[in-house]
């Protein structure tokens, strides 16, 4: 069984998926969410999912620049390692495809990146949208290239305000 909760942001409406042991599964974006769960397999659980809620409303509210959730995103050894390099990417910062297909080892994995990228399982947390094409271009993404823009604008407005009163 997994639980669910919705949250309303300024790029949409995600869902939230977690496990039974509370950890973040499944991030779904609004082009990607069905309008009714398939209560069978999935029930809604606000308060079993009130850390992740408060951690993604503190994101896009901009006074959180990186999650402490337990994740439990299934996925192949060379997803995980695609992934594991997408959360390196600093706040605010991006890359290309061939930049994380350098850092996970695999330089001629570009296209191979690129699929891992897009099956990524959740997005924002594991930040998908900060990848780029090689020539600075935004490239698909699952919430759209409207999203993509936002979430970037978001993290580009709020990284310095963020750093500055973080510095003791």
């Amino acid at each position: 069984m997994e639980y669910y909760d919705h949250l309303e942001t300024p790029i949409g409406r995600l869902a939230l998926v977690a496990n039974a042991q509370g950890a973040l599964v499944r991030v779904q974006l609004a082009l990607t969410v069905r309008p009714q769960p398939d209560t069978r397999v999935l029930r809604h659980a606000p308060d079993h999912l009130a850390a992740i809620h408060a951690q993604f409303s503190e994101w896009f509210n901009g006074h959180r620049i990186e999650f402490e959730l337990p994740l439990a995103a299934p996925g192949t050894s060379f997803q995980q390692a695609v992934w594991s390099a997408l959360r390196e990417i600093g706040y605010g910062r991006t890359a290309s495809y061939a930049e994380i297909a350098r850092r996970i080892g695999r330089p001629q994995a570009v296209r191979a990146v690129g699929a891992a990228n897009g099956a990524n399982p959740l997005p924002i947390v594991v930040p998908c949208h900060r990848v780029i094409g090689a020539n600075g271009s935004l490239t698909g993404y699952a919430g759209g290239l409207e999203a993509k823009r936002w979430l970037l604008r978001h993290e580009a407005d709020h990284a310095p305000a963020i750093s500055a009163s973080s510095v003791s």
